[in-house]
């Protein structure tokens, strides 16, 4: 009659899987609400991040607050058994396991949109490329790695107050375009940062001979079809933990509920000694 009175539905294999599954990204969630505070506090030039929807600082704080109140219901719903907590962290997995899907799918619906949209933002941050130094960074890194210039083509530098090509511009960087759009040789040692001086001057196949002139939007477009499973390997390392999430945290509801109603048959059978 004991080890009837013992036995559990619950697997704790489970249950401290779950946990430390959860355990592990609240860890994460902290470290990235911390980061974002600390380069919110760091940053002061507002006017570089009006190229992007979102400050990149803000979006880490909110998604390390999300995480962090869906981890800890999944934490102390495992160690707890508590089905009302664990029921909110598989709700919460599942809707946004199909958000990303349901985005990905737009997507790839709406290509046209996506490329116009990135457009915009590429536009902007070459208008505020001399606001701020990390941002600056960004975009020269972004050129280098892809060997490329302005958004569509490299003439897009004009809608930068330095760089404007209009004869009226006292700037002394007039139609010209950053260093890291330039054709650097590896045989040269000491890099000329000067060698985008009235590029925008040239025409096409002369400016070629210098600089990268083809837009970086078509080079990132030509980068994703080329590493397509790439991005389908990060996409299911992605997914993965989630829905492992989610089935983790499904049995134990299930184990539990068979435990209650064990426990529940247990009481309403139960012998009563002194009777």
């Amino acid at each position: 009659v004991a080890s009837v009175r013992d036995f559990s539905f619950v697997s704790p294999a489970v249950k401290y899987m779950l946990f430390i599954f959860n355990f592990l990204f609240w860890i994460i969630s902290l470290v990235m609400v911390s980061i974002g505070m600390y380069a919110r506090m760091m940053k002061h030039a507002e006017a570089a991040l009006a190229c992007l929807s979102v400050d990149p600082a803000i979006m880490l704080m909110v998604l390390g607050i999300l995480m962090f109140i869906i981890t800890f219901c999944g934490c102390v719903g495992s160690l707890r058994e508590n089905i009302c907590l664990l029921q909110t962290f598989c709700i919460s997995l599942t809707v946004i396991f199909l958000l990303q899907l349901v985005a990905g799918i737009l997507g790839f619906i709406f290509s046209d949109t996506a490329r116009t949209k990135v457009t915009e933002m590429i536009n902007n941050a070459i208008i505020h490329y001399r606001d701020d130094i990390d941002l600056q960074n960004l975009i020269d890194f972004g050129q280098m790695e892809f060997g490329c210039c302005g958004g569509v083509t490299y003439t897009d530098w004009t809608f930068n107050m330095y760089f404007d090509c209009s004869k009226d511009n006292p700037s002394r960087e007039r139609c010209s375009v950053p260093f890291s759009c330039c054709i650097i040789s590896k045989e040269k040692v000491v890099v000329n940062t000067m060698c985008g001086q009235g590029m925008q001057e040239l025409e096409y196949l002369a400016a070629g001979d210098y600089i990268h002139t083809s837009g970086c939007i078509d080079k990132m477009v030509n980068w994703i079809h080329s590493n397509l499973f790439l991005i389908g390997g990060i996409a299911l390392g992605l997914a993965i933990p989630q829905l492992v999430g989610i089935l983790l945290s499904q049995i134990l509801i299930n184990q539990i509920k068979d435990q209650i109603n064990l426990q529940n048959y247990n009481i309403k059978h139960q012998v009563d000694p002194w009777s």
